[in-house]
């Protein structure tokens, strides 16, 4: 197992790998395009658990919220404050884009279901969130 710590990480990877967040946040889809199918973790997580996706979501790039997902980004995968990325978006009243790629609404401290109720969104978003295909789903085994 490769080590984690910060001071045996080239200092390379980690320009590359801020790069790739600092793309997600402003949405480079051109960017993902290229990488993604060349290998890049579409998992990939910085130092406090946020994902591409995460972050993608959070600064409202639906587009290239689409494409993580595409290649296999997870939808329900929590950070380290226990976030998801449907309730990231909530907070900052983006688009619920999350939803047809299978986030749980449910899922998450606080869930998504509850950011609704506690930034006023149910008028806007509830109903998607009650019919989300991947409602109470996240965590739970795909097979019996």
């Amino acid at each position: 197992m490769a080590s984690t710590d910060p001071a045996t990480i080239p200092p390379e990877v980690i320009e590359f790998a801020s790069r790739m967040y600092n793309a997600a946040r402003a949405g480079d889809k051109d960017v993902f395009e290229q990488a993604l199918p060349r290998g890049l973790p579409p998992n990939m997580t910085n130092e406090k658990g946020d994902t591409l996706l995460m972050l993608a979501a959070y600064h409202g790039h639906a587009d290239l919220v689409k494409l993580l997902i595409q290649h296999g980004a997870d939808p329900n995968r929590i950070n380290d404050r226990g976030q998801s990325p449907l309730a990231g978006a909530v907070f900052k009243k983006e688009d619920a884009t999350l939803l047809e790629g299978g986030a749980d609404p449910d899922h998450g401290s606080p869930s998504a279901l509850a950011c609704l109720a506690m930034f006023q969104q149910q008028d806007k978003w509830g109903a998607k969130f009650e019919g989300a295909p991947g409602k109470g789903k996240a965590g739970k085994p795909t097979s019996e």
